[in-house]
């Protein structure tokens, strides 16, 4: 007989809803999903590593009665170590690495009763704002338009949330690493404050603290419910971010106080953006205003070069160390791709004392933006500077790591907006607010300041609510 459910009607928490209800089988809801990956992912190349006999056996175990009991999940083929999962980190030369126990954050998604099928794509050590690493074959393509990038570097996990594999993905941001792909995908992202989610055991934390878990989603609800189920320091963690007051899901019962936002259509530094990317923050603008917050014209004033070159600096020596830990035998000069090579070039040029410097200017950024937000309670702006790259923009074909970083055609002007929040630690999300008359999401950002993520989220959900985005669904 076949199921009668609507997968696409529903969110994960829907779903788990129908599970509960006795509607629908875990067992269905994974051949839903699996189905998906066999119909969707050749155009996609989103979704590998599938382990269906991982999941079967976790249902028939039988699954925790957690708030997600049921509903299938991708983690990013990126951290998210996991004993039952083998990576690739996007590499070969982190082919089929193997862990010998969950992270924190892993067991955390288990216990939640999600039921993990396998890992999304993601660039060669998260180090790009696309998905095109040479270990998966082939580009990683937007459902929205295949000759588009849906970002990175959880690129894989916003193409399989926005066909509809599965209604919710795991992924991380170290510099725009889930909001990138929400924007470019129209879903939504949201960055928590830094320290809030789980690292260990494996790693004490990643780019200099700058690195975080996250997820994609269709809906603010079921963010805010993963958030739940896996926030908090694990054992032995060197940083705590500040105690939330109730939770992100109690923050979403109700709208938050009227709030002062401030508004940035250009560039933090002043630079035009694509009008689209302009008129997405207009448009959002209007709208906070017509809910009752006040709105106002504001750019915060740091020291948005410094930063983005300590950035740099930073996140070079930390793939430089990834590379010197991959497994014995591997020789990272036939495995890695050219850009990876130029990191560990660059890398190799910073002294000790320059890294910390880089760490220093990375703190008196957090510290100025602070400051600047004593002023307002939250910034608007745009998350990218321009709708989805094509494909190969990005691709890592170039051992100039700087230029690539830094250059006028390179990432820093395609995406200037959303590293800050990495740098200074605080919560910020990607909003699903417009299209281009082409038919490409353009995100919107929201930002808080530091440890108030529930203040941010009570907002995108009152935005959510204001100005639905479920329906959106890219073209099969």
């Amino acid at each position: 007989m076949p199921v009668t459910f609507d997968y696409d009607g529903h969110d994960a928490t829907g779903l788990a809803a129908l599970v509960a209800s006795g509607t629908v089988t875990p067992d269905e809801l994974l051949d839903e999903a699996l189905a998906r990956v066999e119909a969707l992912n050749p155009s996609l190349n989103a979704v590998v590593l599938v382990q269906e006999d991982r999941a079967r056996e976790a249902i028939r175990s039988g699954l925790p009665r957690g708030t997600f009991r049921g509903v299938p999940f991708l983690l990013k083929d990126l951290g998210a170590e996991a004993a039952d999962f083998p990576s690739h980190s996007g590499s070969r030369l982190w082919r089929n690495q193997t862990w010998p126990a969950d992270s924190a954050i892993v067991a955390r998604l288990k216990a939640a009763g999600l039921v993990i099928l396998g890992r999304t794509t993601a660039p060669e050590g998260g180090i790009g704002p696309a998905t095109e690493a040479v270990v998966y074959g082939g580009p990683t393509r937007n459902p929205w338009d295949l000759g588009r990038t849906p970002g990175g570097s959880s690129g894989g996990a916003g193409a399989a949330v926005a066909a509809g594999i599965v209604p919710a993905a795991h992924g991380s941001d170290g510099g725009g690493s889930v909001r990138i792909p929400a924007s470019n995908c129209g879903l939504f992202g949201l960055k928590p404050t830094r320290a809030r989610l789980p690292d260990g055991p494996y790693a004490g934390e990643g780019w200099g603290g700058m690195a975080i878990d996250g997820y994609l989603t269709r809906s603010v609800r079921d963010t805010a419910a993963l958030l739940d189920a896996t926030e908090g320091a694990d054992l032995g963690a060197p940083y705590w971010a500040p105690p939330l007051c109730k939770g992100y899901m109690a923050a979403i019962a109700r709208p938050p106080a009227r709030l002062r936002i401030g508004v940035c259509e250009t560039t933090f530094t002043g630079r035009p953006v694509d009008p689209d990317c302009a008129e997405a923050v207009r448009d959002a603008a209007r709208l906070l205003e017509s809910l009752g917050h006040h709105v106002e014209p504001f750019r915060p004033d740091a020291d948005h070069e410094g930063m983005i070159r300590a950035w740099v600096d930073i996140v070079a020596c930390g793939t430089a160390l990834w590379i010197r830990s991959a497994p014995k035998g591997r020789d990272p000069e036939g495995l890695v791709e050219p850009v990876s090579r130029g990191a560990m070039a660059h890398a190799s040029s910073l002294s000790g004392e320059g890294y910390l410097a880089a760490i220093g200017r990375i703190h008196a950024y957090g510290r100025r933006m602070a400051a600047e937000f004593e002023r307002i309670d939250v910034l608007l702006s745009p998350v990218m500077a321009e709708p989805p790259a094509e494909i190969g923009r990005f691709a890592h074909q170039s051992e100039d790591y700087l230029a690539y970083r830094l250059g006028e055609e390179g990432v820093w002007p395609y995406s200037p907006f959303c590293t800050a929040f990495n740098a200074s630690g605080q919560p910020a999300a990607s909003l699903p607010l417009h299209w281009t008359a082409g038919g490409l999401p353009v995100g919107v950002q929201l930002a808080a300041r530091f440890g108030e993520d529930e203040t941010l989220i009570a907002l995108c959900r009152e935005v959510e609510m204001a100005r639905p985005w479920f329906h959106k669904r890219p073209p099969r």
